[in-house]
């Protein structure tokens, strides 16, 4: 809490010194929290964590500190600064609950313990006022009903502008009722380590201004002067002002502990304190200006748990539901939300109940955790978190519960709880998880992130070694919940995972993820980081999906689909609209960096750990990559496996452009099993440095088969494409292609760039290449020396030229030779205008001449005016054929 707030918490509860060392410890720590949400690294999230615990040690300074300080002061500080604050501690350590005199509210104390009587009644619903309300260590506060008996609903507000420090007991008596209670205190609340609850139905404590009523009627803490105009009617919102007081809640944390494995048992919650905590089915809500809890335990089993930052606004209520709603779309701005040192939110229950968060900056730390376990047949509700900017869980707690996170466990056979998680940032660190256990025969919990910016998981935790996680998964014959993650970026470093299994015999979930920008995936840690849906059981494992712009993966990271059992292996398919680029291995495991669907036998201690077989029948799923771009280098792998008698699933790859380098592979190979199949659909192939296409089968397994269509492939330097066997057959190749460089079919391998596809014992596969362009090494077609010249081919005109035009009409096209004769089977059409030649004019009678004799025609010619002339044979004088020499200049 800021001190500009009035009458601050400082000095109240526990007396002067203690409650200010434990004020200002939480305060220290939530403004830490919120320095480090600016910065999205792991290395920040580890120093601010660091730079807390300093804070925390250096808060509360030692008695012979402060009175060497005090020595060395004046007068005037003394006067100024220390006397007023001895009054405040006075006052402080007389915590007292009064009336403002505005309700007829009615208090009696007797030692630490106050008694409220009478009130204003209306209707159900029952109004108290007063000018302080604090229970001090030990104390009660205590609202008696004898003279309300009938009331459902008790309103309270402190009106004095002083924090109400309750480190004591507050409950109600002789009411015929369940009756829930609100109190509201603008300038803040702080729950101490002693507080508690006992009143039969829900709870609000919140630092809002007023509450307001169905029928307009408010009442309100900031302006309590005039008579207050009181309501039968529901409340329907809390009216956040503009710098609300902050609400804290300390206590020594939760004792959850695990019952063997984390994984693959429930957590036993025997131990923990009851903390703030109301009974089953009943609401438990803190609405202030920041929200602390420094090791503070809130219990609402079957009920339902709000923590809400908020300012500026009025944050809508809905009470007619057993699960309390609360709407913050009328608030225009959120504060933060911290929980340190083993805190706990626990809605756990027969069925479990929900868990809200809505804040600005929210984050749980130091094993602090949200909590629904369900047990019954019923469905749980939810775990919500809406973070305006960011959500941050990190930092461990003790050996036996070291990790941060939100935690959805079903026992029974209804459905758990779904997770959901709405921020600009998302940040899991330290082994900080999101986690959806079954153990149950219901369905199990489901993850949904919805992240605008960047969702980060880094790292492993440093106490029991378990990794940053989001998780799902089934240990009984219930279903796995899925894994749904939206955001921009997705960053998965240093041994973190996003994981789906089936322990036992049920289903696995799947896991959908849609990054707009990218998804990097990067190992060097303990553990490699991964994406992976898997079966340790019977039962199939789930689908990945894996939607992106650019896919990295590096350093011995993964995205895997696998069984470990006699299940099949799930299927993986990966869309990148830009890129994939795999490459290297990790520096610890030494373990390739790699995209696959795999059967993955387990070395034997963890098989004994986990009741694994020795030997895997599963199937491998199928791969699908779809990208125009994909690169795959420095020994790192894209594939189906199999490393047992299993069968080696199906690769599919669909891409512009493929780089093998440095060793890098596509696999689809099998230790036992049949190898499994390989399908390159692609616009260029390049293989280089010891590259390889591979679908080799150990054993008594066929080698699979490989087809490649792509215009260009080229290997060089020792790289290869394989469908080898042992005892079994080799498999077929098949190659589709315009052209290929470097690569030659070879009976077995060589040092050289080969494809073979052979058997050491069986039956050697085939190897078909079908070569669609112009092969280079087949020789190129000689030009003669001596070209001829097209303008030789066409013969000389006449000589007068001039107004000369050349006119081809007809079908039959213009000879191939200008000297060739005109054949018959020309077609000649007259196309001149006719029209000139008729000519119509004045008719007049006519005597017709004396006919002609006429003479059958023996030939014709064409005259100087290239008209044609038919000839007869008594004609004696012959017009010259028409030649060049005849035509006039």
């Amino acid at each position: 809490m800021s001190n500009d707030k009035p009458n601050s918490t400082r000095g109240c509860a526990n007396g002067f010194g203690g409650s200010q060392d434990v004020r200002s410890r939480s305060v220290s720590q939530t403004r830490l929290a919120n320095a480090a949400l600016t910065t999205p690294s792991a290395n920040s999230w580890r120093g601010s964590a660091n730079a807390q615990r300093l804070a925390e040690k250096t808060a509360t300074p030692s008695p012979r500190s402060v009175y060497a300080f005090l020595s060395t002061l004046t007068i005037g500080f003394l006067s100024s600064v220390v006397l007023p604050a001895i009054l405040l501690w006075s006052r402080c350590a007389i915590a007292q609950v009064t009336s403002d005199g505005t309700t007829n509210t009615l208090v009696n104390q007797s030692g630490n313990n106050f008694t409220i009587l009478n009130g204003i009644e209306k209707g159900n619903n029952l109004f108290h006022s007063f000018s302080n309300f604090s229970v001090p260590t030990n104390g009660s506060a205590t609202f008696d009903l004898t003279n309300t008996p009938n009331i459902t609903t008790i309103f309270s507000r402190v009106t004095g502008r002083n924090v109400s420090n309750i480190d004591g007991l507050i409950q109600t008596l002789n009411g015929n009722n369940q009756v829930s209670l609100f109190l509201m205190n603008p300038a803040g609340i702080v729950f101490g380590q002693n507080a508690s609850l006992n009143i039969s139905g829900s709870f609000v404590g919140t630092t809002a201004n007023s509450i307001k009523f169905a029928d307009g009627i408010e009442f309100s803490a900031t302006n309590p002067s005039a008579t207050p105009l009181l309501t039968m009617s529901v409340p329907i919102g809390l009216q956040m002002g503009q710098n609300p007081g902050d609400i804290t809640v300390q206590n020594t944390g939760h004792r959850l502990i695990s019952i063997g494995n984390a994984i693959v048992s429930p957590l036993d919650r025997s131990n923990n304190p009851v903390g703030l905590g109301v009974t089953s089915g009943n609401n438990l809500a803190l609405i202030g200006g920041e929200v602390a809890l420094d090791g503070g335990v809130l219990n609402a089993p079957s009920g339902h748990i709000e923590l809400g930052s908020a300012s500026n606004g009025t944050v809508n209520l809905n009470t007619s539901s057993p699960h309390w709603n609360f709407d913050y779309s009328n608030i225009k701005q959120f504060g933060n939300i911290h929980l340190s040192h083993q805190s706990l939110a626990d809605a756990s229950g027969t069925p479990a109940g929900s868990i809200h968060f809505q804040g600005r900056n929210i984050s749980l730390q130091d094993g602090s955790a949200a909590l629904l376990v369900n047990q019954g047949s019923n469905n749980s509700g939810d775990i919500s978190v809406n973070a305006s900017e960011s959500l941050q869980l990190g930092g461990v707690g003790t050996d036996r519960f070291p990790q941060t996170g939100l935690r959805a466990d079903n026992l029974g056979d209804g459905a758990g709880g779904n997770i959901l998680v709405s921020a600009s940032q998302v940040f899991l660190y330290d082994g900080g998880t999101v986690d959806g256990f079954n153990f149950g025969k219901g369905s199990g919990s489901n993850i949904s992130m919805e992240i605008g910016d960047l969702l980060q998981i880094v790292g492993l935790s440093p106490i029991s070694g378990l990794s940053s996680s989001l998780i799902t998964n089934t240990t009984n014959s219930g279903k796995s919940g899925d894994i749904q993650v939206v955001t921009k970026k997705l960053q998965i470093l240093d041994g973190a995972e996003i994981d789906n299994a089936s322990v036992s015999n049920g289903m696995a979930g799947k896991i959908t993820i849609n990054a707009a920008d990218f998804i990097e995936v990067m190992g060097q840690n303990l553990r490699d980081s991964l994406i992976v849906v898997t079966t340790f059981s019977q039962a199939n494992a789930g689908q990945l999906t894996i939607n992106t712009a650019k896919l990295r993966i590096q350093d011995g990271g993964g995205i895997i689909a696998s069984t470990l059992n006699s299940g099949n292996g799930g299927d993986l398919l990966i869309n990148a609209s830009d890129t994939v680029e795999v490459s290297g291995v990790s520096n610890i495991s030494r373990l390739p960096s790699r995209i696959g669907a795999r059967a993955e036998l387990p070395a034997p201690p963890i098989r004994r750990l986990l009741g694994l077989p020795d030997v895997i029948t599963g199937n491998t799923g199928k791969l699908v990559v779809n990208t125009p771009r994909l690169q795959i280098t420095d020994g790192a792998i894209v594939g189906v496996d199999h490393q047992s008698i299993g069968n080696a699933g199906k690769l599919e790859i669909n891409a512009g452009s493929i780089r093998l380098d440095n060793g890098g592979k596509i696999t689809a190979a099998t230790v036992q099993g049949e190898g499994g199949n390989i399908f390159i659909q692609a616009n260029d192939l390049i293989m280089a440095h010891g590259s390889s296409i591979v679908t080799n089968a150990g054993g008594i397994g066929n080698g699979g088969n490989i087809t490649i269509n792509s215009p260009i492939i080229v290997g060089w330097e020792n790289s290869d494409i394989i469908a080898n066997a042992f005892q079994g057959n080799g498999g077929n190749i098949q190659i589709n292609t315009q052209g290929i460089f470097g690569l030659k079919y070879r009976n077995e391998l060589t040092l050289e760039n080969d494809i073979t596809a052979s058997s050491k014992f069986g039956v050697n596969g085939t190897v078909d290449i079908n070569n669609f362009g112009v092969d280079p090494s087949s020789g190129l077609v000689e030009l003669p020396v001596n070209l001829t010249d097209s303008s030789q081919q066409i013969a000389t005109g006449c000589s007068n030229t001039n107004g000369s035009s050349f006119v081809a009409t007809g079908r039959g096209g213009i000879p191939q030779n200008p000297l060739q004769q005109v054949t018959s089977e020309r077609t000649w059409s007259d196309i001149r205008d006719l029209s000139a030649y008729r000519k119509i004019g004045e008719v007049t009678a006519q005597i017709p001449p004396t006919p002609e004799t006429l003479v059958q025609a023996t030939g014709w010619h064409r005259n100087a005016d290239g008209k044609i002339e038919l000839i007869a044979a008594q004609i004696a004088h012959v017009q010259p054929s028409l030649n060049c020499a005849a035509v006039s200049n």
